[in-house]
């Protein structure tokens, strides 16, 4: 797959060199295309290649399969809005998360941050994924916890879109979740500003507020099941 990025943070250097890895062309932009070159020579720095560098027009006018946006909220909509019809076909891939000042949703009461991308790219399709957690996680090789594979929620409107993105999840090591349409983006930006604010702000465990998916909706199920096995 011919995957752009356009940034050259720590979320684009976390992604692009698993993408790199498992053998997709990436190219990356930025405003400093210096920057962008070197980072493209470190993302693939261990399998001899695969990716390059230039700037961010470079990254749209070369034809790529996705986009991954790994710029912060409201630059990856103005940045787009900017590349204009070069992206029309594209799947654009938005990681980004609007959260501010005492982890605060930014965009309450208004479009989520992918809805606000689709809106500056209409010609374009766009996915959210990759932003529930630190992009320290996405380094790992692969993020396994306890034996289970990290899930990815996957949120968009096109098929074929969501389907390059679910692979791009699994070249991550990690287990895609379908979870809804683009309408559904706000969800995930929300859970976003949630769990950023229990681990940062409290220094709690996120994942502790949540049942097990055999108790999802109430212990009875689950209960009887063990009736019938000690039966």
């Amino acid at each position: 797959m011919r995957i752009g990025v356009l940034g050259t943070g720590n979320m684009a250097d976390a992604l692009a060199t698993h993408w790199v890895r498992a053998g997709h062309q990436v190219t990356i932009g930025g405003r400093d295309p210096r920057k962008a070159e070197r980072l493209a020579a470190r993302a693939g720095g261990d399998v001899g290649g695969g990716a390059e560098g230039g700037s961010l027009r470079d990254v749209a006018a070369s034809g790529q399969d996705v986009v991954l946006v790994a710029l912060p909220f409201g630059v990856g909509a103005d940045v787009v809005r900017d590349l204009g019809g070069t992206l029309d076909g594209t799947v654009l891939l938005d990681c980004s998360n609007p959260v501010g000042p005492g982890f605060r949703l930014l965009t309450r009461g208004g479009p989520s941050a992918a809805e606000q991308l689709a809106a500056a790219a209409p010609g374009a399709h766009v996915v959210k994924a990759f932003n529930l957690c630190h992009e320290g996680v996405w380094r790992m090789r692969p993020p396994v916890f306890e034996g289970r594979p990290l899930a990815v929620p996957v949120c968009g409107d096109d098929e074929a879109a969501l389907a390059r993105v679910r692979e791009l999840v699994r070249d991550l090591g990690c287990t895609p979740v379908a979870g809804g349409g683009l309408d559904r983006a706000g969800l995930l930006e929300a859970t976003a500003a949630l769990f950023i604010g229990l681990w940062v702000g409290e220094g709690a465990d996120a994942q502790a507020i949540a049942p097990p998916l055999a108790y999802a909706t109430g212990p009875e199920e689950k209960e009887q099941e063990k009736e019938r096995e000690l039966r």
